[in-house]
């Protein structure tokens, strides 16, 4: 009888870091999870320690082996996931002389704003797919080049934590297409980094990781790390790609038409072209999946927290009511806001409380009540917010169809697809059918499905399908949808006719948390 096979998913969030062991057949064995802080003692700072998460996955990783009883021999690989847009600065020895500075952090959007208006930032954007944003290595780059200069220049290497990781393992410094895609400097169409970019970032080729394909294996693991997980060294590492993209892959959303939309802490919207595509208003992402499959969309900030800041700001007494009853207090809330109409009355919310990505790419953009009067009440609130999240991911759709047109499918992940009320407010929203897959595990499902098509085991991502059920089809309630469409330009215009206010209002903030 021969031995089964296993295969380790792994993804990097932004959060935590999650291993998950599958059965070649997609089956879910053994799965770890382990959190780590994020570290902001300003409004402008979003940093994590790059040990801690390295740690985190030689942990998970541990877990999972231990868990399964899985012998070394029987994993056929590991495979990556990992969030997009982080930089550590390391010596020479390849210690870190930064913590890891994420997608959040918003310390270079003052070289953001220089990048986008003074330096070409556009063209920069059409060839390399990666809006103009603080979240943006590029700009967090210069902004190091030009006002952290002993530190820049002490920097023999920058990296994101993927790279770092490997580094640790492997002694290699190397990078996929994915999360170079996701710089601001590697240009889509040579697949190598972009000259332009790099002179604005002030940085040469060798202080940047080697660009490898995402089905690129690493081998030769540090033999007591190797150890530690409960792995043989030479297991191969594929170095798979960024979470979004695997997202994508791992809900089986890759065909022609189909988009993903993702509510965890955070958002996205996205889908598969095969051809790079950028939007002339630069509203969108383009990042790799492999070479010849790209991941277009946008992410938004603001997703399943605001939910956790409405439950703890406006709803103490319903959670501890929740407590007594045995019950989530999430699920008292989205009761709550079951009592309220479709609409919260006129009720609008923009969900922008810590700036926004897609659609506005605009870091001061600030959150807001929109046509409160004295009929609302919490439930109102609470019920906005929900809407709130879902009309800014349509914003982002729109902005998609523009060059793609309209999706025939909508497949719905992340955290927000265990309540029934937020999935069919996606569905009215948007006025189309949503149907969330079986998969829970998007990314690192779509990293292990990468790996069988690098190890050659499958010959297409296409198998990913025999993996991917479906539990919940929701159809607009045409009567709710209509609603909506109402509501929608509205809530579209405010928020463009608010530009000049965030800028205000964000300036004062920042001068008044200084003071």
């Amino acid at each position: 009888m021969s031995q089964p096979k296993y295969m380790i998913g792994v993804d990097i969030g932004t959060t935590s870091t999650k291993s998950v062991l599958f059965e070649e057949n997609g089956t879910v064995v053994a799965k770890s999870d382990e959190g780590y802080p994020l570290f902001t003692p300003t409004t402008s700072i979003a940093e994590q320690d790059p040990d801690q998460i390295f740690r985190s996955v030689l942990h998970t990783l541990k877990n999972v082996v231990a868990q399964s009883g899985a012998r070394a021999d029987q994993i056929m690989f590991v495979s990556f996931s990992s969030a997009m847009h982080s930089v550590i600065a390391v010596d020479a020895e390849g210690k870190p002389l930064t913590r890891c500075i994420t997608w959040g952090d918003n310390r270079s959007a003052a070289w953001s704003d220089r990048l986008k208006n003074e330096f070409g930032g556009h063209s920069i954007y059409l060839r390399t797919g990666t809006p103009i944003h603080p979240m943006s290595p590029l700009p967090k780059l210069m902004w190091l080049r030009h006002d952290e200069e002993a530190l820049f220049n002490r920097t023999s290497k920058f990296i994101s934590i993927k790279e770092y990781v490997f580094a640790r393992l492997f002694g290699e410094y190397v990078i996929d297409y994915s999360i170079a895609s996701a710089t601001g400097m590697f240009n889509l169409a040579n697949l190598d980094w972009d000259e332009e970019a790099l002179t604005l970032a002030g940085v040469t080729r060798d202080r940047l990781s080697q660009p490898v394909p995402t089905t690129h294996a690493l081998k030769g693991m540090n033999a007591a790390f190797a150890t530690e997980m409960g792995l043989d060294p030479s297991t191969p590492f594929i170095v798979g790609a960024s979470d979004g993209v695997l997202s994508n892959l791992g809900v089986n959303a890759i065909e022609p038409g189909v988009v993903a939309a993702t509510i965890g802490t955070s958002g996205a919207i996205r889908t598969v072209v095969d051809k790079p595509v950028t939007d002339p208003k630069g509203r969108i992402f383009c990042y790799a999946l492999t070479d010849k499959l790209w991941v277009i969309g946008g992410a938004v900030n603001n997703g399943g927290m605001l939910l956790r800041w409405a439950r703890d700001e406006f709803a103490a007494s319903e959670v501890e009511t929740a407590k007594r009853l045995g019950i989530d207090p999430y699920d008292l809330l989205m009761q709550i806001a079951a009592q309220v109409k479709p609409g919260a009355d006129g009720l609008l919310f923009h969900p922008y409380m810590t700036g926004e990505r897609a659609p506005l790419w605009n870091s001061n953009a600030r959150g807001s009540f929109f046509g409160l009067t004295m009929h609302h009440r919490k439930e109102h609130l609470i019920r906005s917010v929900l809407e709130g999240v879902i009309f800014n991911l349509y914003t982002v759709l729109l902005a998609m169809e523009e060059n793609i047109g309209r999706p025939s499918k909508i497949q719905a992940t992340g955290g927000f697809a265990r309540s029934p009320l937020w999935r069919q407010m996606m569905a009215d929203i948007f006025d189309q059918e949503v149907v969330v897959p079986e998969s829970f595990e998007s990314s690192c499902l779509g990293a292990v499905v990468l790996g069988l098509y690098a190890t050659g085991r499958v010959d297409s991502l296409g198998v990913v399908s025999k993996m991917v059920g479906a539990t919940h089809v929701h159809k607009p309630i045409q009567e709710n949808a209509a609603i909506y469409h109402q509501l929608l330009p509205i809530y579209i215009r405010l928020a463009r006719q608010l530009e000049t206010e965030y800028e205000a209002i964000a300036k004062f903030q920042q001068t008044y948390a200084q003071s």
